[in-house]
């Protein structure tokens, strides 16, 4: 028990746990057959708790086989009483096993996936908390925050900015959307909203319509749209110091304003590459 909590800890800051320090052993071994590399792989194989030896290899029909035979040997005993002493045949199927298994893993390590790339190529993109309160000639990445000065018309109703919509539309009664609206800045928006109960639901449509206000952000202002569609596949990071829900939050939070910024960067670019029938 007390091997498991030592795997569970190194498993929780990221370190290789003792299955890991193990694997990388034997390929040592493997690399360079001598007894004292073999040697150091039996040692770390037997430092693998003896509940959790059996799944090392993430093979459910052999299981451990293949390594408790490879660290033992020609003429060698595994940890296990009942095997016998480990034979020349058997040692070299375990030897071809794990050749077999490095040439599958270099093969996927080399595939590229039929979908395109799993991670993003360009850095991501930090989209920290700030004021902006008037627009500038040249507003960067600060042009694609919700409280970036940009105008947007929903319906009949022009607001500041998505900051200013998006609280507008959180309210049902008519002279407090109206004061959100006509607020000098997005911080001053929200103060109104916040003092006054969200609509019924809101919590459950708030995702769907903060999507439609940055789409309409972006169709309507083409120079961010831009610096937008700049930055790429990169992951958008969004800090919100007043949601956890909509901002990163130095990893405590969900990011969900991030996330939609990509969703419309990856429109965006769908209206360019110009799929049929979408």
């Amino acid at each position: 028990m007390v091997a498991e909590v030592r795997d569970t800890i190194d498993q929780l800051n990221q370190r290789p746990d003792s299955t890991g320090r193990c694997l990388a052993a034997v390929d040592v071994f493997l690399a360079d057959r001598t007894e004292e590399n073999r040697a150091a792989a039996h040692t770390a194989f037997l430092a693998i708790p003896a509940s959790q030896r059996r799944y090392a290899l993430g093979d459910m029909d052999r299981k451990d086989w293949p390594l408790r035979v490879l660290v033992a040997g020609p003429g060698g005993r595994t940890y296990l009483p009942s095997d016998p002493p480990v034979s020349q045949e058997h040692y070299d199927r375990a030897l071809a096993y794990f050749e077999e298994r490095a040439r599958r893993r270099t093969e996927r390590d080399a595939r590229v996936p039929a979908d395109g790339p799993e991670a993003s190529h360009a850095p991501a993109v930090q989209l920290y908390h700030s004021y902006p309160n008037t627009p500038v000639a040249d507003p960067g990445h600060l042009g694609l925050r919700n409280d970036y000065p940009a105008p947007i018309t929903v319906g009949e109703v022009v607001y500041p900015s998505v900051a200013h919509a998006y609280w507008a539309l959180s309210v049902t009664q008519p002279e407090v959307s109206g004061a959100i609206a006509a607020a000098d800045t997005a911080a001053a928006a929200r103060e109104p909203a916040a003092a006054t109960a969200r609509r019924e639901g809101w919590e459950h449509v708030r995702a769907a319509v903060m999507t439609s206000l940055l789409r309409a952000k972006y169709d309507q202002h083409p120079e961010l749209a831009a610096i937008l569609l700049a930055t790429g596949d990169a992951t958008m990071i969004y800090d919100d110091m007043n949601s956890a829900f909509w901002g990163d939050n130095a990893g405590r939070g969900r990011n969900w304003t991030g996330r939609l910024l990509e969703l419309v960067r990856s429109e965006l670019h769908m209206r360019r590459t110009g799929i049929p029938g979408l």
